[in-house]
This record gives structure tokens, sequence and C-alpha cells, in this order.
């Protein structure tokens, strides 16, 4: 009995075990055409990193560190103070420049003062110096006129005058002459005599008379030459008074020069404040970005040079994700496309796109390239780098920089 239940059974099970592996190869064959089709069109990486900026916060002036105000690994704002430096010395400096520029600032309004006052006084100095000259001119020529009609026409009549009087004298002188004889010989009378002797001296007194007055306009005539080389003497220096006013107008150049001077020394001494504030604001080191403070290196009391490292600063809202593709993966990366990161920290799946690829492969950009000129070249797969920028993420899955991720470039 039992053998007739038996043999029906052994076509079932065979047709069971047939139908259980068409089954598994059909599961299998849908497994990899799923796979195939998921796969399809994805360019896969675990050779990537979250990438960020580091930001270096390092001293721009020699000084004592009075105080530190952060922590490793603490988070700042930007603009929160971070170091202060001693600012006694920068301060003092700031004192010195404002005191220089209140100087040079005083002597501005005396500098502009200067130039009208200069210019009026040079000016009226010139117009009378101008008039003092042609008045001395004009004195020069009637000086000149004088002397020409005193050394011509006056000079002349009185030498005419003392001819006519010698001849007046001569002829009386020769009379008298004349009528001594006779008188003795009693030919004419002591009256006549008398007569002939009083005509000689009035002739002679005349003479006399008209000598010295040609002697009188002789030394007239010298005078007045001498009168000529007094004017003559005016006129020059009244010439050089003109030439000396117009030299002082020369000053009003000058006083105008000054005001510049004084506006430059002005100018400059708002430099000198202006760096010595710049100096002073140095004193007091805040942080230029948000973010991280990492490596910190400064402590209170230590003396920093221009240039030093204090520490640095991660801003961690500011990552993306460097992938470092395979050159036979690339052929169809464009930037814009979708991307997925994988990050092992939080076990989940970043959305991204990619930003831009690199123009070189990574082992160009490193700090001894590879050289093959010596012959020694074996071809070796490249790897470049891919920029892939991520989407905003929560407030609790922070990204930093150095972390290793799986990245997936979506192409299709």
């Amino acid at each position: 009995m039992s053998t007739q239940l038996s043999e029906p059974t052994k076509p079932s099970r065979s047709r069971l075990r047939w139908l259980i592996l068409v089954l598994a190869a059909v599961v299998v064959a849908a497994a990899i055409l799923a796979w195939l089709a998921y796969t399809s069109g994805r360019e896969t990486t675990d050779d990537a990193q979250v990438d960020g900026h580091i930001v270096p916060v390092a001293a721009k002036i020699y000084g004592n560190v009075i105080e530190v105000l952060v922590k490793d690994n603490q988070s700042v704002k930007a603009g929160d103070v971070i170091v202060r430096i001693d600012p006694r010395d920068y301060q003092s400096r700031v004192d010195q420049a404002k005191a220089a520029l209140a100087l040079a600032e005083s002597h501005l309004p005396a500098s502009n003062i200067t130039v009208p006052l200069t210019r009026d006084t040079t000016e009226s100095m010139a117009s009378s110096s101008s008039a003092q000259l042609e008045v001395a001119k004009a004195e020069l020529a009637r000086a000149k006129l004088t002397h020409e009609l005193a050394a011509t026409s006056d000079l002349a009549a009185a030498r005419a005058v003392v001819e006519a009087r010698q001849a007046s004298s001569d002829r009386a002188q020769a009379d008298l002459a004349r009528m001594k004889p006779l008188a003795a010989k009693a030919e004419i009378s002591k009256q006549q005599l008398d007569a002939y002797e009083a005509a000689a001296r009035v002739a002679a007194s005349d003479l006399k008379a008209a000598q010295e007055r040609l002697s009188s306009a002789i030394t007239d005539a010298a005078i007045k030459k001498a009168a000529i080389e007094v004017v003559q003497a005016q006129v020059e220096r009244a010439r050089a008074e003109v030439e000396a006013s117009k030299a002082n107008l020369r000053k009003t150049d000058i006083s105008v020069s000054d005001v510049g001077s004084a506006e430059a020394a002005i100018t400059q001494a708002k430099t000198v404040l202006e760096a010595a504030e710049l100096q002073l604001s140095y004193t007091t080191v805040v942080a230029p970005e948000d973010g991280v403070v990492t490596k910190k290196s400064v402590e209170v009391g230590q003396i920093v040079q221009p240039g030093q490292s204090m520490m640095m600063i991660i801003p961690l809202h500011k990552v993306w994700v460097t992938a470092n593709f395979k050159e036979t993966q690339l052929a169809d990366v464009k930037p814009g496309q979708r991307a997925e990161i994988d990050v092992d920290m939080y076990n989940k799946t970043f959305i991204g796109k990619v930003d831009s690829l690199a123009g070189a492969t990574g082992t160009r950009l490193s700090l001894l390239p590879p050289e093959n000129a010596t012959g020694n070249f074996v071809k070796v797969v490249q790897r470049i780098p891919v920029k892939i920028v991520l989407d905003e993420t929560t407030g609790t899955e922070v990204l930093r920089p150095g972390m290793n991720v799986v990245a997936t470039i979506i192409t299709k």
C-alpha cells in the first residue's frame, strides 16, 4: 500500500524542484537586470572626501598678547573678538599723529591770511613805485629843459651883454685917453674931462656887472647840470623801487605755495593718522568668518610677530566634496548633474550637484608631479578631481573637511 502511494509523488516533486529553479533563475535575472538598470548612467567612486576653506588667523603687528577669548573647537561668528594685543604703544602713536595733524591744520589759516595781505601790500607798493618813477622822469625832463635853456640862450645873452659892455668900456677908455692930453694943454675944460672920466667909470662898472652876470649864468648852468644828475639818480632809484616791487609781487606766489605746502602737510598728517589708527585696530583680532576655531597656538603673554599664525577657523557651512574619478568615468560628467554623497558618519545619503571639473589630474597638481621623459613610461589610469556642492543640510548634520565619503554622479 505504501509503495503505491510513493510512486505518484515522485513526478510532482521533480516538477516542484524545476519550478523552484526556474523561479530562482528568473529572480536572479531580474535582480541582474535591475542592478544593470540602476547602475546604468551612474559613476561612483570611494576616493572622495569633504573639503572646505581653512581660514588662517595671523597677527598683523608686533605685540604682547593680553587676552585670548576663544578655545580650540569653539564656534565663532564673523566679527567676534578672539585675541587682544597690548594697544598702548599704538595708541601713543595715534595721539602723536593727532597732535601733528592739529599743528598742520593750525598753519593753514595763517597761510590763507598771508596771501591776500601780501598781494595787497605788494600791489600798493608797486603802484606807488611806478607813480614815483613817472614823477622822477617828468622832473628829469624839466631839469634837462632848464639846463638846456640855461646853457644856451641865457648864457649866450649874458655873453652878448659882456661883449657889448666890453665894447662900451673900451670906447670910454679910449675917449678918456684922448681927452687927457687935450686937458693937459687946456684945449678942453676940466668939466669935459670929468665927464669922460665918469663915462669911463660907468662903462667899466657896466662891464663888471655884465661879467658877473655871465659868471652867474655859467654857475647857474653848472647847477642845473648837477640838478640833472640828481634827478637822474632819483629816476634810477625810483626804477629800482619798481623792480623791487615787481620782485615783491613774487612773494604772493611764494605765499600761495606756502598754502599748498600747508595743505600738503595736512594731507600727510591725515595719512599718518589713518595708518596709526589702522595699526591700532590690528590690536583687536576678530574672526574673519563664521566657523570653528582649530589649531589654536596663541596664549596670553606671548609675543607675536607680524604674519605669525595664531589659529585656524574652519567655516563648516561652506564645505563641498572633492571626488577623484578615474578619467574613464568622466566622459559623460558635466557641471549641474545630480550627485549623491554617502556619509558613513550619519549612514545617510546627501544630495548635491556637480560644480566643476579640475583643469588637470591629481598627480599633475601634486607637489612633485611625475616626470615621464626618462622612457620608463607605464600607462596608469589617472584620476581627475570633481567638485560637488551639497544641498543645504540640517543643523545636526555637520560635514567636516577631511571626511571620507562615497560620491555617485548620475549622468543620465
